[in-house]
């Protein structure tokens, strides 16, 4: 099948807990945190654990085209001042070598937020910055910029950040973006029919690029369009309903990337994956 699809799983006992956590769900793609999302600190990796991850993803036969790793919620990459900044480069750095570590080619994040200190545009440069200079401290590993919903001082909400950035980061072959259906939908694309979804995607497309979506997450919204508020909801539960899943499994430019759910009821994960996967052609 070349829709890899499968949800954001726990790594908890350890990382190499994680593609076996995926593979009970039958899922075909997965997500992580490398360490807790919550602390700045984590203890590094042992030989033993980076082992374990990468055996238990070949028994589980997860390659990292499969897998989209997420940093840590703390890390703003826009930051308005240089300690706090310096900090978050630091953090991102370490999550961007643990990925290498593990043998995954891409890391997920959020792009950052100007906390009303400094211009859109100046956060915008800050956060290319910032991805330059882990770039140039690693090797192999993409940085893939989530879209945001745009709530509070987010950036990242509008297509036209998403390529800001990237038309500023030196290496264009280290840079991707990862579009969370929820996010889309709540900073204000319209995705609730297929019409909405193919003008949207089209849009997408002609400002940012298909070359450049290493990775999704499918999620419905517990929020209405444009209220730019962040509340993922069960598929086809919220405001966004089946048809854009429906177009999503059935459209090529959506193969062979990790279709990543993060709605809110684990315990039906295995039931939606097998759903999204009941709908490919």
């Amino acid at each position: 099948m070349k829709k890899y699809i499968g949800a954001h799983v726990s790594a908890a006992g350890g990382v190499e807990n994680a593609p076996l956590n995926a593979a009970k769900l039958g899922a075909t793609a997965f997500a992580l945190f490398t360490k807790n999302q919550r602390q700045w600190n984590a203890k590094p990796l042992t030989e033993k654990q980076i082992e374990a991850f990468k055996m238990n993803c070949e028994k589980s036969g997860f390659t990292p085209s499969q897998i989209l790793p997420h940093d840590s919620y703390l890390i703003n990459l826009g930051h308005p001042e240089q300690e706090a900044l310096e900090k978050s480069r630091n953090a991102f750095i370490d999550e961007l070598q643990r990925c290498e570590q593990l043998g995954l080619d891409r890391l997920n994040f959020h792009p950052g937020s100007h906390l009303k200190k400094f211009s859109e545009e100046e956060c915008l440069d800050r956060i290319a910055e910032s991805i330059n200079l882990a770039l140039d401290k690693t090797t192999g590993v993409m940085a893939v910029i989530e879209n945001t919903a745009g709530q509070g001082s987010n950036l990242g909400y509008r297509f036209e950040h998403l390529f800001h950035i990237i038309s500023k980061v030196e290496d264009k072959s280290r840079v991707g973006v990862c579009i969370d259906t929820c996010h889309a939908f709540t900073s204000g694309y319209d995705l609730s029919n297929k019409d909405c979804a193919r003008e949207t995607f089209d849009l997408f497309e002609e400002i940012v690029g298909f070359d450049y979506l290493k990775g999704m997450h499918l999620n419905d919204s517990k929020k209405e369009l444009a209220t730019r508020v962040d509340r993922h909801d069960s598929l086809g539960k919220g405001f966004i309903g089946m048809d854009l899943f429906d177009f999503i499994m059935k459209d090529d430019r959506f193969n062979q990337i990790p279709l990543i759910l993060e709605t809110p009821n684990p315990d039906i994960w295995s039931d939606e994956i097998e759903q999204l996967k009941s709908l490919v052609r």
